[in-house]
Formats: C-alpha cells, sequence, structure tokens
C-alpha cells in the first residue's frame, strides 16, 4: 500500500488528516517509546553497527549497509529481521536454497556481499554470528529494538523526504518522534543529490546535534548503455519514483513506469502482464537489485537490473565514526567476503 500523500506534506501544514489522527499517533509514540526504554539487550563481544531510520519505508539502508561491507571488509556479518520471510531463524542465508518468500528480499540481496543473518529474535542472530566468527555485525534495521546493544547507531534518512510532516504513524511517516529517534543516534546520513541535501539542511538541520554524513546513490558501472533505451520499469520500494528519476537521469526513455507496493511479491500473473505491455511497447523491463531477487527465476533473463551504491559526499565522517569502534583487523583477505 503506498503510503498517504499527507505523509509528505511540510511539517508546519501537517493537513487536516494528520491532526484528526494526532491521538492515535500520541498512543503509537507512547508504545515505542516504552518498547525502546526496554533495557539495553544482548552487549556482543564484537562491535554492533546498527543502519536504521525512523521513517516508516525506504531511505537507503540497503546502499547504506552494503557501502559498510566494503569498508569494514572480510569478517563482517550482517543481522536482518527478514521481512516478509517466513523463516524465524537465527539461518544464515544461502541464495542456493532460500529464496526471498523464505528469507525476505533484502537478507537475499546483502547475502551476495557478506555471511547475512535472518532472525525474528535478532540478539539470537547477533549470537548466531558471532559464534561463526564475526568481527563486526552490521544490522539491517533494529534502531527501534532493544534487543541489542548498539556501538554506533547510523540514521539514515532520504534528503528529498526528510521527516515527512513530522509526525508518528499513522499521522506521519515516522516510527518515533524525530526528537527521540536523533537523541538515541550517533550519525545521521542523508541520502539525495545537492538540492535535496539543502532543503534537508534547511529543514532538519537544527535538530541534528550528531555528526551529519551525506551521500547520493550512483549507478553502478556494468558497461550497459542506457541512452536511448525504451524502457518499462517496476519497483516495489519504499520510493520507486527514486529509480523512474535515476533512469532518466542516464538516458533511458522510460516509456510506463510500475510503481509496486514496497517488498510486493512479484506473481506469475504480475509478471505475465509487465511482459506483454514491454512487448506492446517495444521496451526492455527494467527493475531493481531488491525486485530483482524476487522474480520467478523463469523471467529473470528477460529483466535488467540497474544496480545503485552509495557515494559519500565526504567519507571521512563516516570512517571516523568506524575507526571509533575497536574492530579487529580481518583474518581473511582484503574484501567484502560471500
Amino acid at each position: 500500500m503506498r503510503p498517504p500523500s499527507f505523509w509528505a506534506n511540510p511539517p508546519d501544514r501537517p493537513g487536516w488528516k494528520a491532526r484528526l489522527l494526532a491521538p492515535l499517533a500520541a498512543v503509537w509514540a507512547v508504545a515505542a517509546a516504552r518498547r525502546i526504554a526496554r533495557g539495553t539487550g544482548y552487549r556482543a563481544g564484537v562491535p554492533v553497527i546498527c543502519v536504521g531510520n525512523i521513517n516508516v519505508g525506504g531511505t537507503g539502508k540497503t546502499p547504506t549497509v552494503i557501502s559498510l561491507l566494503e569498508r569494514l571488509g572480510a569478517g563482517t556479518h550482517v543481522v536482518a529481521r527478514g521481512y516478509g520471510g517466513k523463516e524465524k531463524g537465527p539461518l544464515r542465508v544461502d541464495d542456493r536454497r532460500h529464496g526471498a518468500d523464505d528469507v525476505g528480499d533484502e537478507p537475499l540481496l546483502i547475502s551476495a556481499f557478506a555471511p547475512t543473518w535472518v532472525a525474528r529474535d535478532r540478539a539470537a542472530a547477533v549470537r548466531a554470528a558471532e559464534a561463526a566468527g564475526a568481527r563486526a555485525i552490521v544490522m539491517d534495521d533494529g534502531l527501534q529494538n532493544p534487543s541489542v546493544a548498539k556501538d554506533l547507531k547510523i540514521v539514515v534518512a532520504d534528503a528529498a523526504t526528510g521527516f515527512g510532516n513530522g509526525r508518528v504513524m499513522p499521522a506521519g511517516p515516522l516510527r518515533e518522534p524525530v526528537a527521540a529517534g536523533l537523541a538515541r543516534a550517533d550519525l545521521v546520513l542523508s541520502i539525495g543529490d545537492r538540492d535535496a541535501q539543502e532543503r534537508f539542511r534547511q529543514m532538519w538541520g537544527d535538530a541534528i546535534s550528531v555528526p551529519h554524513a551525506k551521500g547520493s546513490l550512483e549507478v553502478l558501472p556494468t558497461g550497459m548503455d542506457w541512452k536511448g533505451l525504451r524502457v518499462l520499469a517496476f519497483a516495489g520500494i519504499g520510493r520507486p519514483e527514486k529509480f523512474f528519476a535515476t533512469l532518466r537521469s542516464v538516458g533511458a526513455e522510460l516509456v510506463q513506469a510500475e510503481a509496486l507496493d514496497d517488498h510486493q511479491p512479484l506473481g506469475d500473473a504480475l509478471i505475465a502482464r509487465l511482459e506483454r505491455d514491454a512487448r506492446s511497447l517495444s521496451a526492455q523491463l527494467v527493475t531493481t537489485e531488491k525486485d530483482a531477487v524476487r522474480l520467478p527465476s523463469s523471467s529473470r533473463l528477460g529483466v535488467l537490473t540497474m544496480p545503485v551504491r552509495l557515494a559519500m559526499d565526504d567519507a571521512s565522517v563516516l570512517d571516523a565514526a568506524l575507526a571509533g569502534l575497536q574492530v579487529a583487523p580481518p583474518t581473511e583477505s582484503k574484501g567484502v567476503s560471500s
């Protein structure tokens, strides 16, 4: 389900729907605060870095996790909840045996870069990663989950949307109030182009009292020439329009754009309809990396994937935060292990 349009209103003009839902939002905020306050959780014997957000929906956590894996090197493991997966875990993701229905699309994608564990109980997954020899652990999401103590908490924000109208669900797009979420953060990473970053600074800069890193998502060079290519693009991510804008920015001719729900299953009927539409438009089907892992195996050869990676404006801010952690040197060859 697509988020309500009023969630994107500016904080000083939240709209009548947000004001109407304010009492429910207050209940949500109190419940979130009580859940977060339940102790400090399991303290791992290796550094735990949490890549979380305050917003509901996509902000760029997955590219951030991949970037951290590249920086931290071999022996770094990832722990995730496995949204949409049926496995309760703790389970190490194996793309030869597991599909997105088993472990979730994001863990399946990330498992190509580093050992990745999914579990409903994040503390159990952290213990499993430790037992398997992890020298550092990156948590994909879990900022509001108190079951594991975090050594570095990174709040990722989409610079273009910021924190929306500043309201907590269902009155707005937030899991918890901005002040509460940022008070627990060690670093804020905003992702977007220069104009979006400036808007984010103007709107939310005064609320940020911790180091603020900035980055953008750039298309990974694969040798693919996108210029002039007629494409039918589909995406089931937090903000599909970001993917469509990226395609246009590299010169692709976007003849049809299908915005799907975040994590939406890509069933046979949907794929068959997209394939028919692409044929009728003489267009190439294109999707995101996260969507690609949910494709039926029979359809993957006919769909192009556009991978993106996080590019830091100034990597020193993030690298300084990582340098403060006591991460043991890699015992394997440098680089990201799988």
